[in-house]
């Protein structure tokens, strides 16, 4: 099943069928919202609203662990984000779409990990998007005529306040591309998932560096979002028989992420911890 985390926007798809909402269960607490079920060109597919529904939770309050958890219990075995950004570069202007390769994160307030005391795990974030899908993105882009940039950095910001000028020309002069408050812990959560990650980076803003253009304000961030929303609906529409479609799925090196990365010994493992990280680390916990 594929799974997309993005806004409401993005699920009002042509062709999108036998829809329903389902009430996602976790054994990390309450998801953003309820998942939204149907299928899409032959593909199983499955929406969760990062924010809820109207936009009502901030990015530091996501419970990104309940929220991959919950999909992972759904059957979700792909997940596409879709996330408004800003540009740290000239050339990605806004509305460009940036299929991201890398991240930084620079979020703190958050809880970045499925495992912990009774149970340690770490899982390698060398590479922290699934190639493969972030080509099949990019492909499909490329079908529609979606301006995209394959390749990226995103530094993840804590939020909910945009940029200083100087934190934005810091960011610049590291090479980071994208600007967001979003996508982590998201990616490393669902890397600990063994679900394959990819982000679709919207464009929305120069956040607040460029001397050409005024800073960024969420009315000014809206106004291109609502521009974007038919390409990114286009985006998942064609991406999904892609993803379907790809033999070499099921071999992925997402698939077994956790192989060697659980390290506390079956004997001195927490019962408790076992029970609830049953849906992400099953593939390792059930022998």
């Amino acid at each position: 099943m594929l799974a997309i985390i993005g806004g409401s926007g993005v699920y009002n798809i042509d062709g999108l069928e036998n829809t329903r909402w389902v009430k996602a269960l976790s054994s990390f607490g309450e998801p953003s919202d309820e998942v939204l079920i149907g299928e899409l060109a032959g593909q199983s597919i499955a929406f969760l609203p990062r924010h809820g529904r109207g936009h009502r939770i901030p990015p530091s309050d996501i419970n990104f662990r309940a929220n991959i958890d919950a999909l992972k219990r759904l059957g979700v075995s792909d997940i596409i984000s879709v996330s408004a950004v800003g540009s740290l570069r000239e050339h990605l202007t806004p509305g460009m779409f940036v299929i991201v390769d890398q991240f930084i994160d620079r979020t703190f307030a958050r809880e970045k990990s499925f495992f912990g005391n009774g149970l340690v795990a770490h899982v390698s974030m060398a590479h922290p998007v699934c190639g493969r899908l972030g080509q099949h993105l990019y492909s499909a882009a490329q079908q529609v005529g979606i301006p995209a940039a394959r390749g990226g950095t995103y530094l993840v910001m804590e939020g909910p306040q945009f940029s200083s000028l100087a934190e934005s020309e810091l960011y610049r002069s590291w090479q980071c591309d994208v600007i967001g408050m979003t996508n982590m812990p998201e990616a490393k959560l669902a890397r600990e998932a063994e679900i394959c990650y990819a982000t679709v980076a919207m464009v929305t803003d120069y956040d607040c560096w460029h001397p050409n253009h005024d800073d960024v304000t969420v009315d000014a961030i809206v106004k291109v979002l609502l521009a974007n929303a038919d390409k990114a609906r286009a985006l998942v529409k064609n991406v999904a028989p892609l993803v379907k479609a790809d033999a070499k799925a099921g071999v992925c090196a997402c698939r077994s992420a956790l192989q060697y990365a659980i390290i506390t010994a079956p004997e001195a493992r927490d019962a408790a911890m076992v029970e609830k990280l049953s849906a992400v680390a099953w593939r390792m916990l059930k022998k």
